[in-house]
């Protein structure tokens, strides 16, 4: 696995040990294999509140061992943009609610950048559930809880979906890339070709590299054109 542009190999491996990832074995890794190449269930929800009705103390998954509240998403029903992460950390885990620590704050401050609030956007995850020390969610964990993001994204038909970190990047545009060779560009959802897919960083990433928000700021300024809303 290559280091972005902006840092030192030692440095990005230094920074998946401090998350306590293995990197003896992280450069023979991909990020989880998408799922663009296999039958992606659909499930017939008609509203947001079925759906999550239908997750109450799920089970489909392992990750619902060490679960203390599954993290549904929240926001606008009718938004334009929807941001997708990787999964629930630790104070999502506890509130229930997506991006609420520190990599939350900063991207409530991406999105106030844009001239939105986070009321105007919807914010979910690739997982629902907090995967054990953070870790990458496996793909037999995206595999069970993909179809209900689906569902979510059909109901709300955003214009695009930025996708914040590789795990959502390769998930929702079924490209099997680097982030490096994701980001910046527009994807067709791998289900439905006519909404966007804006890969970009994880803003979890950017609190241990700040330089990279510039680069972050470029990807939301062709979100914001493609749109057609104006910054203030």
């Amino acid at each position: 696995m290559e280091a972005p542009s902006t840092m030192t190999q030692e440095e990005y491996m230094a920074l998946w040990e401090e998350h306590g990832i293995d990197t003896a074995t992280m450069s023979k890794k991909k990020a989880s294999k998408p799922l663009s190449q296999r039958k992606l269930k659909s499930l017939n929800y008609k509203t947001l509140e079925e759906i999550q009705a239908d997750l109450t103390n799920c089970q489909r998954c392992g990750l619902c061992e060490g679960r203390n509240k599954i993290v549904f998403g929240e926001g606008n029903k009718k938004t334009k943009i929807m941001f997708v992460g990787e999964g629930p950390g630790a104070n999502e885990d506890k509130t229930g609610l997506p991006f609420v620590g520190r990599a939350g704050e900063l991207l409530n401050k991406i999105i106030e950048a844009m001239s939105l609030s986070r009321e105007q956007v919807y914010i979910a995850n690739i997982v629902k559930c907090r995967p054990p020390s953070n870790r990458v969610p496996r793909p037999e964990e995206i595999e069970e809880c993909l179809p209900f993001l689906k569902a979510q994204i059909d109901i709300i038909n955003p214009d695009i979906i930025v996708a914040l970190g590789l795990t959502a990047s390769s998930t929702l545009s079924g490209e099997d890339c680097t982030m490096g060779e994701l980001r910046g560009k527009f994807h067709p959802l791998f289900w439905n070709n006519k909404l966007s897919v804006m890969a970009t960083y994880h803003p979890a990433y950017l609190l241990r590299n700040p330089a990279a928000k510039k680069v972050v700021w470029e990807d939301m300024k062709l979100v914001l054109k493609k749109t057609g809303a104006k910054r203030k």
